[in-house]
Parts: structure tokens; sequence; C-alpha cells
């Protein structure tokens, strides 16, 4: 028993089904954009398809082009009050949805949908402007399969063919286009990345940031997802000593942290002057794109990495920078040494500017490091002794590690010191700055990610935005720049072990983690583990592994010749077997008669029996015999397959086969014979 609703559609008008589906297709395609265009144009988007469903359900006339031309003049308005621009990606991305919505209110002809099919193509291929993960091409897979879908059904015969058959034929056309894909995509030379489009570097991506203002990398800390995976060639090193360092921040203006004044002197540069020792730990990295050209590294790595395609540079900070933002995902190879010192060993005048801090700023913090100068027991303590003392007044304090501290004043140092004594790393360690500064110590602030947690499926180390830190760089003489840590001091567990502040997880998370919090850890680290599949074999393929590929099939030194003789053969290769094959299969198998066991294998679902030896005269008379005049498109059919295979007259339609054939004399139908005969039977009511 059909329900209303479902009866109504199958009641539905061949043009009004085929509607239906393809806007529902098209919201498919788009409903991935949703969360990145203007909220005008995702509502409107809707509204339009919904309306347009309905127009196709009640069957009414779609609305006068004038109308159309004033709706597209004013989303132009829209979009260029959003973006300030009709050009560039996300304008672009905003028109293109535009343009696709509106063209479904002119749907009247073949030409229209054909209009319709192919900025679904389009629209389907922007999705990949913002994320190339796994989920967005399973999903744009299935938007593809069901384009095709629309496509072959338009190309069917009149009549109302059934959707599943276009959808097994555009499967089919699918799959038997899968291989030259695979082809392409692992022989075509690789160019600069298609989707980190120039516009792309005008747009922020989370992540750390070049400046830091207090409670900045606490906002961080809410985000999961993934900053980076590394893989480790030997034995990992502790968590403890997992800082991946980024940028350096050392100028303060009393609210933010920036990196080192580029304007000055060259008598003020500190040269890196970087020493090494220890057992080296080689590793790498597959970094998501950050639209900055950051490069993360364990501390503290010597020799360039190994990056195809970019140029890395270390500063005298000992941040490492690409020649270019990373807006693609890379990974590089990379060598550091946990054990390492850098940085002058005696004073130098460079140094002064770690000291500065802004006049008029967190007094009490101030008069905190005048009382300690002052105090008798650290009268001849040196930087060492006193960084010991602030970090024994952060552990006995009664300070405490929290993503929630509350919004801090104008004297940040002063209220964590003495007011509030709790906070996020930066508020640890920009206080911990301060008050370094305010005893006559360099100090500095390092941002980047410390620790992370290892991944059981597949052995990759992942490294999150949660996993953001910050610490704290201290001079000392003899000694140049040490590193401090003073959050470990307030939560020894935030570096030490698989402890970390997490965002709070929502109902439905929070519910199955509670049923079932193995089952709920394995769940995510195999789709994590699967997500990273599809980022070191496809998204990271890179023209360096394409080149390997060919060193290890036997090329010496291969560059784009070979790579365009080898895809040149391969295509050649591939026709020439098709049509082999094609030749083959045609003269092993008659189509003639594949046809008519096609029709038998239908007919014996249906309760008529037969044998190979039947005829489609036979076939025919038993159809008529069982279902009358509702077998008569069926029998007709049935009799003009048995013509076109035999010489003879067939007889008129809505004859009867009571008389008898005169000797038949075998001929071959013709492609076109046979193609005309497919469509008329794909086109067919069987009866029921």
């Amino acid at each position: 028993m059909l329900t209303p609703g479902l009866a109504t559609l199958r009641s539905l008008p061949r043009d009004g089904r085929d509607t239906l589906f393809l806007l529902a297709v098209i919201g498919w395609v788009l409903l991935p954009q949703a969360g990145r265009l203007p909220l005008w144009c995702s509502l409107g988007a809707g509204v339009v398809l919904l309306w347009r469903g309905w127009l196709a359900l009640d069957g009414r006339a779609l609305p006068a082009k004038r109308w159309l031309l004033v709706l597209l003049v004013l989303t132009l308005a829209a979009t260029y009050a959003s973006h300030g621009t009709l050009l560039g990606r996300d304008a672009g991305v905003t028109l293109l949805v535009v343009l696709i919505t509106l063209k479904t209110l002119e749907l009247r002809a073949r030409r229209d949908a054909f209009v319709v099919f192919f900025l679904g193509f389009f629209c389907m291929l922007s999705n990949f402007f913002y994320s190339q993960s796994l989920l967005t091409a399973v999903s744009m897979v299935i938007g593809l399969l069901g384009l095709l879908t629309a496509l072959v059904n338009a190309h069917m015969p009149v009549g109302k063919p059934p959707l599943a058959q276009a959808a097994r034929t555009a499967g089919t056309l699918a799959l038997l286009g899968a291989p030259l894909m695979l082809v392409l995509f692992v022989l075509f030379p690789r160019m600069a990345p298609l989707w980190g489009v120039p516009s792309d570097a005008m747009t922020g991506r989370s992540g750390l940031s070049a400046s830091m203002e207090v409670g900045s990398i606490a906002t961080l800390a809410m985000d999961n997802s993934v900053a980076m995976r590394i893989k480790f060639e030997g034995e990992t090193p502790p968590q403890r000593e997992l800082y991946l360092r980024g940028p350096v921040l050392s100028s303060f203006d009393g609210r933010q942290w920036l990196p080192l004044r580029a304007s000055l002197p060259a008598r003020y540069a500190l040269p890196a002057d970087l020493q090494v020792s220890g057992q080296p730990v080689p590793y790498e990295v597959t970094l998501q794109p950050t639209n900055q050209p950051w490069l993360f590294l364990l501390e503290a790595a010597a020799q360039s990495p190994v990056l195809p395609g970019y140029r890395a540079v270390m500063q005298d900070d000992l941040q490492w920078l690409a020649n270019r933002p990373i807006t693609d995902l890379v990974r590089y190879q990379a060598v550091s040494y946990p054990h390492f010192s850098h940085g002058p060993a005696q004073q130098v005048l460079g140094l002064q500017e770690f000291v500065d801090l802004p006049p008029g700023f967190n007094p009490r913090t101030l008069a905190l490091a005048s009382e300690l100068r002052r105090d008798p027991r650290y009268a001849q303590a040196d930087a060492a002794g006193l960084v010991q003392v602030a970090m024994d007044r952060l552990r006995l304090g009664g300070y405490s590690y929290t993503l929630e501290p509350g919004a801090y004043g104008r004297n940040t140092a002063d209220e964590f010191w003495f007011d509030r004594k709790e906070g996020f790393c930066e508020h640890i360690a920009s206080s911990f700055v301060i008050l370094m500064r305010a005893l006559d110590i360099p100090a500095r602030i390092v941002t980047g990610y410390q620790g992370g947690e290892m991944n059981a499926v597949d052995g990759f180390w992942v490294v999150r935005q949660s996993d953001a830190h910050a610490w704290v760089e201290v001079w000392q003489a003899g000694r140049g720049w040490m590193r401090v840590d003073p959050t470990s001091a307030v939560a020894p567990g935030r570096t030490g072990a698989f402890q970390r502040l997490a965002p709070p997880r929502g109902a439905v998370a929070q519910a199955f983690g509670n049923l079932s919090p193995n089952l709920s850890g394995r769940v995510r680290a195999t789709w994590e583990a699967v997500n990273n599949g599809w980022s070191q074999w496809v998204l990271n393929y890179t023209q360096g592994r394409q080149l390997n590929l060919l060193k290890d099939i036997g090329f010496e030194s291969p560059g784009w010749e070979d790579l365009a003789t080898l895809l040149i053969g391969a295509v050649v290769l591939a026709s020439v077997a098709g049509g082999g094959w094609a030749w083959w299969e045609r003269s092993q198998h008659d189509p003639w008669l594949r046809l008519l066991e096609q029709a038998r294998k239908r007919l014996a679902r249906t309760g008529i029996d037969s044998t190979p030896a039947t005829s489609p005269r036979q076939l025919a008379r038993q159809v008529l015999q069982k279902y009358g005049p509702q077998g008569q498109p069926l029998h007709d059919w049935l009799m003009q397959l048995e013509m076109q295979r035999y010489a003879g007259t067939a007889p008129s339609p809505g004859a009867t086969t009571t008389t008898t054939a005169t000797t038949p004399v075998r001929v071959q139908p013709t492609h076109r014979q046979l193609g005309h005969l497919r469509q008329q039977y794909s086109r067919l009511r069987w009866p029921a």
C-alpha cells in the first residue's frame, strides 16, 4: 500500500518527476557550501529550490523572465555588498550558486536542463576550494552519480523510464571511466595546487597567529581539528619533549605580543648560533594548510627540512619559514635534536630588546620584581635562580590552569599574579615573561604546539589545534636562550602526560562516549587513520612522488617528457584494448540473442517460462495469452525483434499471431536497428 505522498510522486508526469530529482541532486551538491556562503545566499538558494519543487508538484507555470531579471540584479548587488567584488573565489562561488538556483526557475526544455547539469558539475568542484577531506570527496562522488543519472535520464527516449535504470547506466559509465581516471591521476603531470587559488591567501584559516593577545590560544584550544601528523622513523621522544616551534614573539605593547621589529639596526641582530648534540630524531610531518609560511619542526632542527616545491629558511630565532604560504597539504622530512643550545653566550646590545616593557602597565608586577631584587635571599641569584623562584611561586601559590579564566583587563600580568591566579598557557607565559623582564632578564614567548597523541591504528602522532601552546625562552649568561615552560609548574600533566583541557562535547558525542568510551575512541582513531591515508596517498601525491614512481618502474632520470610518453602510451593501449574487446565481444556474443535473453529473463520473473529454443513469436503468443490487451506493446516489440532477425513481414501493431510464418531467411540486424530495439525495450511498460 503506497502512502499518499509516494502515490503522488508516482503519479507525477515525467517532467515533474525528473525536475524533483534534479532539484534534490542540486540541493545535495550545494549543502556543504551552506556554512561558507553569505546567509542571504544560503537562505535564498533553499527558498528558490523549494519554490521550484512546489511548482513541479503542482504543475504550475514558471515565473516570467522579467522577474528572473529582477532577482538576478538583486543578487548581483547583494554579492557585491557581501564580498566587495564580483571576482575571486568567494564571490565567484556565491555567483555560481545564485546562477544555478535561478536557472532552475526557467527549466522548460532539455537545453535548459543541460545548462543546469553543467553548472551543477562546476558547483560540485567548487566544494574542493574549501575542503579536500575524504568526507567531502565521498559526498561529491554521490553528487556526481546523481548528476550523471539526471544527464543519462535526459537522453533516454520518450515515456517514463525508471530512474533506477538511468542510475544503473550512470554507475556503469562511472565504473568504466574509473580506470582511465586512475591512470590520469597517477601519470598526468602534477602542476601548481589546483585548489590553492591566489584568493585563498586573503582568507585566514584556523591556526596560530603572527601575534598573541591574552586569551587567543585558549580560543584556539576549543578547535579539535588536526593541525599536523608526524611519523617518527625510530623511537618516539617522550611527550614532554615534543615542542613544535612556531612564531617567536618578542615585542610587547601592553596588550599584544608581536614579533621582533624588522626595522632594528643590524647591530641589534642576534645570530642563531645553534649548537646541537645527542641522538638525532628523524621524522616526517604532514602539515595541514595554514595560509602562513611557518613550518613547524621539533626543537631544534639544524638542517633544512626536505620540502618538495618549497625553499625553507631558518630565522635567527630558530623559526623555520617557507618561501611562500602553505596553501595546500604538504609533507616534509626533517631531523631534530632534543639537546641543543642557541643564541649569544655573553651579554650583547641586542638583548636589550628582550627586556623592554611599555610604561604604565602592570605596576604590581614591577613592584614584585623590585621586592625580589631587594630580598637578601636572591641578591646574588643569577637568571637561573630567579627563574626557579618564579616557578616555585607558580607551583605553590595556588595557581590553576583553565580554558575559561574570564576576560582580563588592562594589566594582565597583575591580574594573573595577584587576583585571578588562573589562566591558559598564554596567560601564564605572558605574565612570566613580564616578570622576567621586570627583573632585567631577557625573555620572550615562543608559540607552537606541544604534545599530541598516538593513533594506534596507523602509528602516526596526531597534533591538533587544541595542542597549541605558548612557552618561554629566558636568556642566561654562558648558556644562551633556555626553554622554560611555566605552564608545567601550574599543571604538570599538560606537558608530561595525556592530560589536555578539552572543550565540552555535544550531547550526542557525550552520550556515545559515556555509553562505550573504548568503542568511541576506536571509531575516532579508525576514522582519522582513514583520513590520514587519504591525505598521504591522494592529497599529497606530489610531482616528487610521481617522479619517484617512474624511478621505481625503471626510468633513471624521469622528467615531464617521460610522464607524457607514458601517459600517451597508456591511453593508446587502453583504447586499443577497448576496441579489441568490443570486436571480440561482438564476434563471440550475438547482440540480438543477448537482447532476446534479457527479455526472456524478465518474462520469467512474471511467470512466463521459456527455453533458449523459444522464438520471439512464441513468447509474443504467450504474452497475449496471459495478459491480453495489456501485453500488446510487449507482443509488438517481440514481433519486431523477430522481424529484424528473419526476413519477412512483421504484423501490424495490434495484430494477433494466428498466421503461420513462411520459411524464414536469417539476416544480421544492423547497429542502428539493434539500437532502436534497445530504446524501445527500455521504455516498455511491462504488465504487472
